[in-house]
């Protein structure tokens, strides 16, 4: 395949140191996200004069997410599931310069070789990886190091993105749709990694016994308990609803291909669980009592001495108070109850009578219900009771690109929606996040469903 531009830059690399839904046919929920999905592409599929100026922002955006960070801060690992915010800025680096780089670049010759291995993901189709536990253990490259590598691949993604602009030759259609795809597809994935940037930051300062902001409050900010929102029931009749991306608009390819689910008449909560509601649960005795408990979790809970959700810290005299990105706040009654696994999701569902929403019925009911106060998206994820698996007729990708979702369809379960630390324009209906069971220091929340 010729190269889109004809040559590398020659730079030396750096020596590694609502009321009740009406009824509506599945058109409904199709056209809706339809309406969501030409939304996004308005924001990410803009013409490409204007492609260099996305870039380069949202590459920007996870340098303005490490400012408020130390060398320091930037290079420990809180836990072998989290990541360094150095590594993090590495490995969305890394991701241009393997899959758009190195395929499209002519002469392409690498930052430094070994950062092929130090920051490769779970790609065995590129080959060696470093140990995912031990990140934490890169001292070397430095943070300094590694922001000229990020400067580095920055100039070179740019003069391909120029070159296409200029409508340099030696780009066929097909070459430039599949520079388009990773380019996107990098982009992405890059906003992925700026919300566990933030996650993994948080989890890192939390275990800190001074407690402290990622950021202060903005001058004369307070953050005031939010007034309570109405618990509201909403029935969705049963019928046969389509799920899964449909439109013109990115998707990752777990969202697809669209496809027809049944349904029975469920009710769902017009809002997620807020604390004062799951503050109820544990002072009922909710982590003591093993009926409400699957096996798993019950064991989970007690091997972990688990008795709260992982952020609140308990204050005899002053209360409950919850960790946050400022620092220690006395804990908002009104708020999602948010960074809970999906053990104590399901757990919390038993003891209210309820149950989660399976991933069919979430989408389903978030194309019907959205609107103001329903925290469908922009608050937390919201667990489903529904497995991590292939949609019918999926196939993912050929090459190493199709490790990026399928390779992970065991043992995780499905969340849906976006979380406050979700990129705006990242968002969408058939987004689907998945983690373990056990995973809790994500933005994790809770939406309840009944039957009707």
């Amino acid at each position: 395949m010729s190269p889109l531009v004809a040559a590398t830059p020659q730079v030396q690399p750096d020596t590694p140191d609502t009321p009740d839904a009406p009824d509506t046919d599945a058109v409904t929920a199709a056209t809706i996200d339809a309406v969501i999905d030409a939304a996004v592409q308005q924001l990410n599929h803009r013409g490409r004069q204007k492609l260099g100026d996305r870039y380069r922002r949202l590459r920007r955006q996870s340098l303005v997410i490490a400012e408020p960070l130390s060398a320091e801060d930037c290079c420990v690992q809180a836990m072998p599931d989290a990541s360094p915010v150095k590594w993090h800025l590495a490995h969305t680096t890394w991701f241009f310069e393997t899959f758009v780089l190195e395929r499209f670049q002519s002469g392409f010759v690498p930052f430094h070789p070994h950062f092929r291995v130090l920051f490769n993901s779970y790609y065995e189709g590129v080959g060696e990886k470093f140990p995912r536990a031990q990140r934490g253990m890169l001292t070397r490259p430095s943070l300094e190091q590694v922001l000229a590598y990020r400067e580095h691949v920055d100039a070179r993604m740019l003069l391909l993105i120029d070159a296409l602009d200029a409508g340099q030759p030696g780009s066929g259609q097909r070459q430039l749709a599949d520079f388009l795809a990773l380019l996107e597809l990098g982009m992405q994935h890059e906003q992925q990694h700026q919300e566990l940037m933030l996650t993994d930051i948080k989890i890192l300062l939390s275990l800190n016994p001074l407690q402290p902001a990622y950021q202060g409050l903005p001058e004369g900010m307070v953050l005031d308990d939010p007034a309570e929102l109405a618990l509201q029931w909403h029935r969705i009749d049963a019928g046969v609803v389509e799920i899964g991306h449909a439109g013109a608009g990115f998707c990752f390819d777990n969202e697809t291909p669209r496809h027809r689910q049944f349904v029975e008449a469920y009710q769902c909560a017009s809002r997620l669980v807020n604390n004062a509601e799951y503050q109820a649960f544990i002072e009922a005795g909710g982590y003591e009592d093993a009926s409400l408990w699957l096996a798993e979790g019950w064991d989970w809970k007690n091997r972990e001495a688990l008795s709260h959700p992982l952020y609140w810290r308990a204050d005899a005299a002053a209360g409950w108070h919850e960790y946050t990105e400022y620092g220690l706040q006395p804990l908002q009654a009104h708020r999602a109850a948010i960074h809970l696994s999906y053990y104590e999701a399901d757990a919390y569902a038993r003891w209210a009578g309820a149950r989660l929403l399976t991933e069919a019925e979430w989408e389903h009911a978030a194309a019907r219900l959205q609107g103001s106060g329903r925290e469908f998206f922009g608050v937390a994820w919201q667990w489903t009771s529904s497995s991590y698996a292939p949609y019918p007729g999926f196939v993912a990708a050929s090459g190493a690109v199709g490790e990026y979702n399928g390779k992970f369809m065991v043992n995780q379960y499905v969340l849906r929606g976006s979380s406050s630390a979700t990129p705006l324009n990242h968002a969408r209906l058939t987004y689907r996040n998945f983690f373990p069971a056990e995973a809790r220091w994500q933005v994790s929340g809770i939406r309840l469903a009944r039957q009707a």
